[in-house]
């Protein structure tokens, strides 16, 4: 699986704090050496070139500059260790410790911690040239005022450091990188090119497979626990075509799954031997822990968990709740003006090979909504603002399906509201749940009022 590949080794040294660093170490030597054979050449003059002086000062001077910006970087290098180790203690505190990934692959903190190590590294190069003997002595003017130059430099990028990590902690910064990573999720999810799923000339019927596949199929076990993290359904489409096989995806992307569990079902059962049940598991790609890739639901939980913690009552924030509800059903609107794509998977010669478990759109607002309105309960903001989020949805979509699921969540925030103590508070709360029912009566609701 390429792709996956790819995007795991991108995720994994984005959460590594050595790389960045590294590189930047490493081109901090291929610096120093440059410039010292600069220096030894006698090439002051190409300063002049970009409008710079080169360093006018003696033997004393320049151990002292060197010196003095050696030192400095490195403490405050220590610094910018522990300031980031003080934000991410304050982000798993608030906000959950599933949000510290976001953190981890934030590559500013590198950039900066690796600037700091770089200039320390290529002070350290510069001064182990400089010759202590005075009747030989050697001062690598130009050296030095790039070391002079670094250091200004990474002034600027400490200011930078403060003020990124001032910001990179409140709760609207880390709300809107979730809801960025969600949206190119949906993007995902929405663009997922699978074989093919909509044949105009569908030589099988759903129906007719759906009943025989039933009554004859063959579970694909599990060969290890964890989360699902990706799967790869081009492989599992091409063993299909390859061995005129159905295969039925009992798991998707996310869930976790325990040893011995059924991956999939297949159709006929005859023709599965040990080789296909292994080239089966190689298609489903585990992990310890959940991952975005191929998981909508991943960054959907990710604004659940910091709305609940919001309105806590150790926390007691509505204001964030509130905001991630907004970034929820932005994330929802959109995914009710599209169309989710087929779980029938077809070959080339239209033939049915893979049948997927996809998400819904019921699902994916279960998701959103379940546990706020659970724990929001008795928080008349948090509440209106859940059924006013339901309202923009609705308006989004005409299929009966999503708005079924809408409305179900609708009434269930409209009884739990009849526990509120003030009746104005009750008030206000059927006022939002009338905009909804408002909002759906753009189709016929008659139907599914009883929901």
């Amino acid at each position: 699986m390429k792709n996956y590949n790819r995007i795991k080794l991108r995720e994994t040294l984005r959460s590594s704090y050595w790389f960045v660093p590294t590189l930047m170490t490493g081109a901090a030597i291929a610096l120093a050496f440059l410039m010292l054979n600069l220096d030894l050449a006698g090439k002051s003059e190409l300063m002049e070139i970009f409008g710079l002086k080169p360093f006018t000062g003696g033997l004393e001077s320049g151990l002292t500059v060197l010196s003095t910006i050696a030192g400095s970087m490195i403490t405050v290098a220590g610094t910018v260790f522990s300031v980031t180790l003080v934000a991410l203690t304050l982000a798993s505190q608030q906000f959950g410790s599933r949000v510290l990934r976001n953190f981890m692959q934030d590559m500013k903190y590198q950039f900066v911690l690796g600037t700091f190590l770089a200039t320390f590294i290529y002070c350290l190069l510069v001064l182990r040239s400089i010759n202590v003997d005075r009747e030989q002595a050697f001062v690598p003017k130009i050296s030095i005022t790039v070391a002079i130059l670094l250091a200004i430099a990474s002034i600027i990028v400490l200011i930078y450091f403060i003020h990124h990590a001032s910001t990179s902690i409140h709760a609207w910064h880390i709300i809107r990188e979730i809801s960025d990573e969600l949206e190119s999720n949906i993007d995902g999810l929405l663009s997922e090119n699978v074989g093919n799923r909509h044949p105009e000339d569908k030589r099988q019927f759903v129906e007719e497979i759906a009943t025989s596949f039933n009554q004859k199929v063959y579970p694909i076990q599990a060969n290890s626990s964890g989360y699902i993290r990706a799967i790869d359904y081009n492989r599992l489409l091409n063993i299909a075509k390859s061995k005129n096989l159905l295969l039925h995806l009992k798991q998707r992307p996310g869930k976790f799954i325990v040893r011995g569990s059924e991956l999939v079902g297949i159709s006929p059962p005859e023709r599965v031997n040990r080789r296909l049940t292994q080239q089966i598991n190689y298609a489903f790609i585990l992990g310890r822990e959940r991952t975005p890739f191929q998981d909508v639901e991943f960054s959907t939980k990710q604004l659940v968990e910091i709305a609940i913690r919001a309105i806590s009552p150790a926390v007691n924030d509505p204001f964030t709740a509130i905001r991630c509800i907004d970034q929820l059903s932005v994330a929802l609107c959109r995914l009710a003006a599209k169309d989710f794509p087929s779980p029938y998977c077809y070959d080339d010669d239209q033939n049915l090979r893979l049948i997927t478990n996809q998400v819904t759109f019921a699902g994916l607002v279960d998701d959103a909504f379940h546990q706020i309105r659970q724990y929001g309960r008795q928080d008349v903001a948090v509440t209106i603002r859940l059924l006013e989020a339901i309202a923009t949805i609705a308006m989004y979509t005409d299929n009966k399906k999503n708005r079924v699921a809408l409305l179900r969540h609708a009434n269930m925030i409209r009884r739990g509201s009849q526990d509120l103590l003030e009746e104005l508070d009750r008030e206000d709360v059927e006022e939002r749940y009338q905009a909804v029912m408002k909002a759906l009566s753009s189709q016929n609701v008659d139907s599914i009022l009883d929901v």
